[in-house]
């Protein structure tokens, strides 16, 4: 993989977590995603079917409906250090995309991010560990065209376990991975780990370019 595509791995792991900080309380930690989501429970729900891909786009809004997620799209650069830009830790509803890499419906891997949380309380993201196989995520493009991708697996990772080569591997479909920060949680360092949506096009809605 690319170093900029690691260097995307680390960005996602530096979450702190302030708010469940401040809270104090286990009981106010994001889903974490069941082992029957993983890759190795074998297919559930979801389908191998695909969608052709669609001409690049950039993407405006997400959603996801089953966990009433319904957020405007900002573009992401990379950091000084080389690794991928966070979206502004103050708008709690607000996902970003790699600008560099594959736009979602394109060919390729495209890249999303937020956060699980900032000060405020959850963000845009907190209940992405809930998502299960088969679940929908849909993207909205400038060229008018929504995007509809089906989940496929949704895995945790320890920071320093994170699958690079797995998570930003290119592809010859339409595929997403939708990240958060996740896993386990200590006031000491914050979030221990990573949340990954990985998903494919299935369907594509409006109308053409």
């Amino acid at each position: 993989m690319s170093n900029r595509s690691k260097g995307w791995g680390i960005a996602v792991a530096a979450c702190v977590g302030v708010w469940l900080v401040q809270n104090g309380s286990a009981d106010v930690t994001p889903p974490v995603p069941s082992a029957a989501q993983a890759f190795a429970a074998g297919p559930s729900v979801h389908t191998d079917a695909a969608a052709d891909p669609l001409p690049p786009s950039a993407p405006v809004r997400l959603r996801i409906p089953e966990t009433d997620v319904d957020t405007p799209m900002t573009g992401l650069g990379l950091a000084a250090d080389g690794s991928l830009e966070v979206p502004p830790a103050e708008d709690r509803n607000l996902a970003g995309w790699y600008e560099g890499g594959t736009a979602p419906g394109a060919k390729g891997t495209a890249i999303v991010a937020g956060h699980v949380d900032n000060a405020d309380g959850p963000a845009v993201f907190y209940t992405l560990g809930a998502l299960k196989k088969g679940h929908r995520i849909e993207v909205d493009r400038e060229d008018g065209r929504t995007a509809v991708f089906t989940v496929d697996a949704v895995e945790v990772y320890e920071n320093d376990a994170f699958p690079s080569d797995k998570v930003y591997a290119e592809a010859d479909r339409a595929e997403i991975r939708v990240i958060t920060c996740g896993g386990g949680f200590s006031k000491k360092n914050g979030y221990q780990g990573n949340v990954v949506a990985f998903g494919h096009l299935i369907g594509v809605r409006g109308p053409a370019s």
